[in-house]
């Protein structure tokens, strides 16, 4: 395929899964967003609002991450329930620039739904040109280990009702017990060593720290970022090696 071709798929796919279900199925987008906002509102209730800023970066942190694992419902989908994939595996499109289609779409698809937290992000007065690149940098890559681990197991998956079990254990293990919506101080010591094996919480730190909610020293800040993208490479290769684009 040439270049213009590969992204032309490319906009065919966004625009297939994700702008077009905007059109049809506006109501989805509340979904998107209900779950970051129910917790946003739980920790303004129970911090009395001292601990907003906190559920506003965790936020943004678990809406880019459900898009990424949220990809793998609709691959499983393509490819079980109307078998998509097979004709884009007899066409010349070839699986990474569907990958990347789909991708993008899930991310276009849930670009209103993260409106909403970069509103309340420049709201707060939390934008500054070095926040905004840290923050845009840190969210990029959580989306893509999320899409490149979710596209490896939409591979194995036989039924989209598999993905209906997966996902709240993804919510919880990334998200809700690692120090995304709390300072990594509220957690005991052994517990922070605990958070340490999930990438969210890097992820978390350097947005947390980017606005100021907690010191982050260079060398920590070299860490986090080393961790996230040899988390996010590991995960393309994996997907690389490993996922089963066509069926045994």
């Amino acid at each position: 395929m040439s270049e213009r071709n590969r992204l032309r798929s490319i906009g065919t796919l966004v625009r297939i899964n994700g702008i077009v279900p905007i059109r049809t199925q506006p109501f989805y987008l509340v979904s998107i967003i209900a779950q970051p906002l129910s917790f946003l509102f739980f920790i303004w209730i129970v911090s009395r609002g001292a601990d907003l800023a906190y559920g506003l970066m965790g936020g943004m942190v678990l809406t880019m991450l459900s898009v990424g694992t949220g990809l793998q419902s609709d691959l499983t989908h393509y490819r079980h329930d109307m078998k998509f994939q097979d004709v884009v595996i007899a066409s010349p499109v070839e699986a990474p620039i569907y990958i990347a289609g789909m991708a993008l779409s899930e991310l276009v698809y849930s670009l209103p739904a993260l409106a909403v937290f970069v509103a309340l992000f420049v709201y707060y007065g939390y934008a500054t040109v070095s926040s905004v690149a840290i923050l845009t940098g840190v969210l990029l890559l959580v989306w893509s280990f999320g899409s490149a681990f979710a596209f490896t197991l939409s591979t194995y998956f036989q039924d989209i009702r598999e993905t209906w079990a997966f996902s709240p254990i993804f919510s919880l293990v990334l998200t809700v017990l690692p120090p995304v919506y709390y300072p990594i101080s509220y957690l005991p010591a052994w517990a922070q060593i605990a958070a340490r094996f999930s990438p969210t919480t890097y992820a978390a730190e350097l947005v947390q720290g980017a606005v100021g909610l907690q010191p982050l020293t260079p060398t920590t800040a070299e860490i986090d970022w080393i961790v996230l993208v040899a988390f996010a490479a590991a995960l393309f290769l994996i997907a690389a090696f490993k996922a089963r684009w066509r069926d045994p």
